[in-house]
């Protein structure tokens, strides 16, 4: 069976943006944008893995990655309609219109069903990007989860995960630890 990885930037005080969805105060040096780029290159916007020279690289971890409609939107904004157009691609929305590129798939109902059937599936892992709201919704499904804590402390922004009280235990895997001083913690869910 498939997993889902939520693969997430977070601020010390625990916020994924800010309160405008700003994330341009996060640090990144040289040394991190290389792991970025090297190990986790599937996770990466086409636009990004181009730039590198890495448009072309075989996937490694997934081939699927789930979003909420105000984590894609900004890729819209800017005319993009498939930015991880390496992988396929599932937006949640109650409110977009139908999707502008073959590639991509809106769900507007259930996103925990249609989570279980991709990871019936056959192939590579799934990731979701975001947002927090989405991410509380499928909480239940989500099995890993790799956050790069950065040190940062914002004050105040879009939380990592939306939902209610629901204490959920996860197993700390690996940690590392990076010239900018973001910690790249990797856990699996405890069930």
């Amino acid at each position: 069976m498939r997993e889902l990885t939520y693969y997430i930037g977070v601020t010390l005080d625990g916020f994924i943006a800010g309160p405008d969805d700003e994330v341009d105060f996060y640090p990144v040096t040289p040394e991190f944008a290389d792991m970025l780029g090297t190990e986790l290159s599937d996770v990466q916007p086409a636009f990004v893995r181009a730039g590198r020279g890495g448009a072309d690289e075989p996937l490694t971890r997934f081939d699927t990655v789930v979003m909420g409609r105000r984590t894609y939107e900004p890729a819209l904004e800017q005319g993009v309609v498939d930015p991880y157009s390496h992988l396929r691609t599932i937006v949640v929305s109650t409110t977009l219109d139908d999707a502008r590129h073959d590639n991509v798939e809106i769900v507007r109902t259930d996103p925990v069903s249609r989570i279980r059937e991709l990871k019936a599936e056959e192939g590579l892992g799934i990731y979701l990007v975001g947002g927090a709201g989405l991410a509380g919704v499928l909480l239940e499904e989500i099995d890993r989860l790799i956050v790069k804590k950065y040190p940062v402390i914002a004050g105040s922004g879009i939380p990592m995960f939306d939902h209610g009280f629901q204490p959920t235990h996860l197993h700390l895997d690996r940690a590392r630890t990076f010239d900018n001083g973001c910690a790249v913690l990797e856990y699996t869910r405890t069930r």
